[in-house]
């Protein structure tokens, strides 16, 4: 006869229930299941989403240094002046650090660019406030950031605008010059810190118009392209 013999049988069945049991197949759907589920768990606590949480965390931190003791003591100045770079280093690199590590999560998309706006807003209003930068300048940055932040939404039906070099540039001087004024300068370098501001300012209202025109030349494209596919179906 050729059937294999009642103990090596008995092995065989033995073995396949231990294959089973340990997440070999007819074991592996809730083994992938549940390592799919821990994955997604612990991928809010990446590198990339701590250090954008880390700048949440300073806004306040920042807010009460800079406005301590009146908010004119050159120490907590200078002090408000470290959180506000530790919050412009951490912009710089938890994006990079996302993308390249393939770190992106829904979180990250959504709690970056609230906490980049978080920090300079707070930035613009305590130094406005305090009477160190017009309030013009505030009004111009900011409602600049927030209108062009909702112009995003209104055509992502349409496609997504890209972050140009002129916007990487607008950020970078913000960012130098809203630095300066939070440190107590003086002098030679209190009127450098005006002249980068006025940079700053020119670079953020020409960027705008540019998004803006963006915009309207996706806008067009993606009507375009509507109204093609449309004609195509009805052929």
């Amino acid at each position: 006869m050729t059937g294999a013999p009642a103990s090596a049988a008995g092995s065989s069945s033995s073995a396949k229930g231990a294959a089973g049991a340990s997440g070999t197949p007819g074991g592996t759907k809730p083994v992938r299941k549940l390592g799919a589920a821990a994955v997604d768990q612990a991928s809010l606590w990446n590198v990339a989403n701590l250090l954008t949480m880390l700048r949440l965390v300073l806004v306040p931190g920042f807010v009460a240094l800079l406005l301590a003791d009146g908010g004119y003591d050159p120490v907590w100045r200078a002090w408000a002046w470290a959180a506000f770079a530790v919050a412009m280093i951490t912009d710089i690199f938890d994006g990079h650090i996302a993308r390249t590590y393939n770190l992106v999560t829904d979180f990250g998309k959504i709690a970056d660019p609230i906490a980049d706006k978080a920090i300079m807003g707070a930035a613009l209003i305590c130094l406005s406030y305090l009477g160190d930068l017009p309030w013009w300048v505030t009004g111009v940055i900011l409602g600049r950031e927030l209108g062009i932040t909702l112009l995003r939404f209104v055509v992502i039906r349409y496609g997504v605008i890209p972050a140009s070099r002129g916007g990487k540039m607008k950020t970078l001087a913000q960012g130098t010059a809203v630095g300066m004024y939070v440190l107590a300068l003086t002098g030679p370098l209190a009127t450098l810190r005006f002249w980068v501001m006025a940079v700053a300012v020119v670079l953020t209202v020409v960027t705008g118009l540019d998004y803006v025109r963006q915009a309207i030349v996706l806008r067009r494209q993606g009507i375009a392209a509507r109204q093609a596919s449309a004609e195509e179906a009805e052929r």
